[in-house]
């Protein structure tokens, strides 16, 4: 799934480059980006429906004829474009940005169990950022690089990368928190909880599509930076959230977080593939495709690392000097579910109290998920002020007249565009 997934995605992009001129490139990666939303949508709706209805691999098998949709449409209507130049594969520069990428997310996940000063998360972590620099020395020596990290040096390539991958880093981790204070800290089913992130994906799907005109009028800069600020308001506020928060107190809260997501996601994409060659569309549609994967991967590591750590100290405070088994505790520690679930074991066991006590683990976990909460959004809003920060320092207001100038002389030069 990983692999496909990899094929797919950069692919999109670099079609919609190479087919649109930059004059409207803009609007078509807006429509990209609002048709993503779509599958925001879709995808909790969908998977909470089969889970309640069905058995679990449904949520597989239901892609299946998508899938076989997608290759028919694929084959029949997307047209061919590739790198003239036909540059040799570099399993050296994969082999290592999959191994450091990889140490960096597992030292991150493993620390709230492992303690962020244990040898062993230390170990890893280093082990992985000094493959990431053997990674850059590698790219930079190879005469057939994965990755050109020269094209680094542009700014608007480098700062919309950022703001990408830290609107990924935030967006990511806080929908990863998200689904689990409205399933168990709210109460609502998988489908129920499907049904309340819409509000979130619809307002992604008319925000995207209609930020390539707040760009025309105001730049990439003002634009990209307004939506981080918006998303990074929109955390705060989601700070506000508490064990009995009505529906609406939550919506409305979503609404802003998408409204400034979606500001941001298709003007810094454009700004990424704006900023290459045609020729190299595929590498940019690659680099921005893995900075969202690796922004979201982080994003759920340390903002998820930071609530577990939290969580597990006040659970932990909780059951001291009780009178319960380790597995029990260690199991409640881990999340606000487990929690829950030796709350329902603790009802039956023979020890004073039981019902009183299991009470008693529900209410505290549910206020210390809340709690841990809190600092996970803050996290994310200072992550997001920080892309802020980045954006109005490097990214320019407007694209470089002499990339607009080469792309459309390659356009003209390839037929594809008169």
């Amino acid at each position: 799934m990983g692999i496909g997934g990899a094929l797919i995605m950069p692919a999109t992009l670099s079609i919609i480059t190479n087919v649109f001129p930059p004059q409207e490139r803009g609007r078509a990666i807006g429509v990209w980006a609002g048709t993503a939303g779509i599958g925001v949508a879709l995808g909790p709706l969908a998977g909470g429906f089969l889970l309640q209805h069905f058995y679990w691999g449904s949520i597989f098998l239901v892609n299946i004829p998508i899938v076989v949709f997608g290759l028919v449409a694929g084959f029949l209507l997307i047209p061919t474009s590739k790198d003239p130049s036909a540059p040799q594969l570099d399993p050296v520069g994969a082999l290592l940005s999959i191994a450091s990428l990889t140490a960096i997310v597992y030292a991150l996940i493993e620390a709230p169990d492992r303690g962020w000063t244990s040898p062993l998360t230390i170990g890893v972590l280093v082990a992985g950022l000094s493959l990431l620099v053997v990674f850059v020395w590698w790219e930079r020596r190879s005469t057939h690089p994965m990755l050109d990290v020269t094209f680094f040096r542009n700014p608007r390539f480098s700062a919309a990368n950022a703001a990408i991958t830290l609107t990924f880093f935030a967006m990511f981790g806080s929908i990863f928190l998200l689904t689990q204070y409205l399933q168990f800290t709210i109460g609502y089913t998988p489908l129920e909880s499907g049904i309340r992130m819409l509000p979130y994906a619809f307002t992604m799907m008319v925000v995207a599509p209609s930020s390539s005109r707040v760009v025309e009028r105001f730049g990439s800069k003002f634009t990209i930076a307004a939506g981080l600020g918006l998303a990074a308001i929109a955390l705060i506020l989601m700070g506000g959230l508490s064990v009995n928060t009505s529906y609406i107190d939550i919506a409305w809260r979503l609404v802003i977080l998408a409204a400034g997501m979606g500001l941001v996601m298709a003007p810094a994409t454009d700004s990424v593939m704006g900023s290459l060659p045609l020729a190299k569309a595929g590498v940019g549609s690659a680099v921005n495709d893995t900075t969202r994967q690796v922004g979201g991967a982080l994003g759920v590591a340390i903002i998820g690392s930071v609530v577990s750590s939290v969580y597990g100290s006040k659970v932990g405070e909780f059951f001291a000097g009780k009178p319960v088994p380790k597995a029990g505790v260690d199991a409640a520690k881990n999340s606000l579910g487990g929690a829950i679930a030796v709350s329902k074991n603790l009802a039956g066991l023979p020890i004073p109290n039981a019902r009183q006590l299991a009470a008693g683990l529900v209410h505290t976990a549910n206020e210390a998920f809340v709690e841990a909460f809190r600092w996970g959004t803050r996290v994310g809003a200072v992550v997001l002020a920080l892309g802020m920060c980045i954006v109005l320092r490097w990214l320019p207001a407007r694209a470089r007249v002499a990339d607009v100038v080469e792309q459309n002389e390659e356009l003209v030069a390839e037929g594809i565009h008169a």
